[in-house]
């Protein structure tokens, strides 16, 4: 039992606490400050095998690129030259135009596809899965060839009534020319694929968010363009990103139909020079650039719809740039920065 002249003589009440660093130098055990009175520097841990690997990785990355950039069998002085020739130009814009129109025909005709294949209709369901059926069962270059040779198997078409006399016809033949059918093949075996994006995107959101919509009266029309689709549009955009890189690589496809597309433009002028290499050099790096652009442009469009569903947005590549240059310049300021604490000691 502590009495009360324990607690006026502090010899009876044990060792002393020691000081904590919130308190003053002169709590400190034996008066003496803390000396630099900051906090021990925490050292990250060596991990030799990371440095092995990174080194080698870099070392073949080194040699790659060194035997491509010395090899004369490139013939970069031929690829130079033919980069930005007219021919492989045209065949470039070609290419852009036929990804883009591709891809907004076959979203345009997927979404209401997707949305049959969530309906309560069983006809409407069933259609929708047949179509997606057929055309993803496809290869595609025989979906191509079937429309480019159509005229064998209905030489004319016409407009009319169904079984009955038809008002307008026209020669298929010369209704359906290379471009045309390629924008048609394409379109039709894109829209199985972006049905099933689009439908994949819808299943991802919260049953609950079309639920509070019922209950707000809202109709099932507007939940599905103001509540679901925007939500949707955070699994989407990845996907429908892959599908648009992969239509501008899947473009080459048509030079089996002479649509002058880039992989075309280029086969036309290394039949003439026969130099095939650089030729094909120039359609690749052609790829790898637009691929490239389309990438930074999927990136900024998943950033835009992934906000509110983290407390922060992820960094872009320049904010990255920056945090770690940041970072490199207070490590070397730490570095250099001369011992302040240790020569007022000296």
């Amino acid at each position: 039992m502590v009495s009360p002249s324990d607690i006026t003589d502090p010899s009876r009440l044990g060792p002393a606490l020691p000081a904590t660093r919130s308190g003053s130098a002169a709590d400190a055990p034996g008066g003496d400050p803390d000396p630099g009175g900051e906090l021990p520097r925490i050292v990250p841990r060596r991990h030799a095998g990371r440095l092995l690997a990174s080194a080698a990785a870099l070392l073949v990355l080194a040699m790659a690129v060194s035997s491509v950039a010395r090899n004369d069998a490139f013939q970069w002085e031929v690829v130079g030259r033919y980069f930005t020739t007219a021919a492989v130009l045209d065949g470039l814009l070609l290419t852009l135009w036929l990804t883009g129109v591709v891809m907004v025909l076959g979203f345009l005709l997927g979404i209401p596809l997707a949305v049959m294949r969530l309906s309560v209709n069983p006809v409407l369901r069933t259609l929708s899965w047949g179509y997606v059926w057929i055309f993803r069962s496809t290869p595609l270059l025989v979906q191509l060839l079937f429309w480019f040779n159509i005229g064998a198997l209905y030489p004319t078409l016409g407009l009319g009534v169904p079984f009955g006399p038809q008002f307008v016809t026209v020669e298929t033949v010369n209704l359906l020319g290379p471009t045309l059918t390629a924008v048609i093949g394409l379109t039709l075996h894109e829209a199985a694929y972006a049905t099933e994006v689009v439908r994949g995107g819808i299943l991802s959101v919260e049953s609950g968010q079309t639920e509070a919509a019922q209950a707000l009266g809202i109709g099932r029309a507007r939940t599905l363009r103001r509540i679901v689709i925007p939500q949707a549009m955070r699994s989407i955009v990845p996907t429908a990103g892959n599908m648009l890189i992969g239509t501008l690589k899947g473009t080459s496809i048509v030079s089996v139909l002479a649509v002058h597309d880039l992989l075309y433009s280029v086969q036309l002028v290394y039949n003439q020079t026969y130099q095939v290499i650089p030729l094909l050099l120039v359609a690749t790096v052609w790829y790898i650039a637009v691929t490239t652009v389309l990438s930074t442009g999927q990136f900024y469009v998943e950033r835009y719809y992934a906000r509110g569903s983290a407390r922060a947005l992820p960094p872009t590549p320049p904010q990255r740039l920056r945090i770690r240059l940041a970072a490199l310049r207070a490590r070397l300021d730490r570095v250099t920065a001369p011992d302040a604490g240790g020569a007022g000691r000296r």
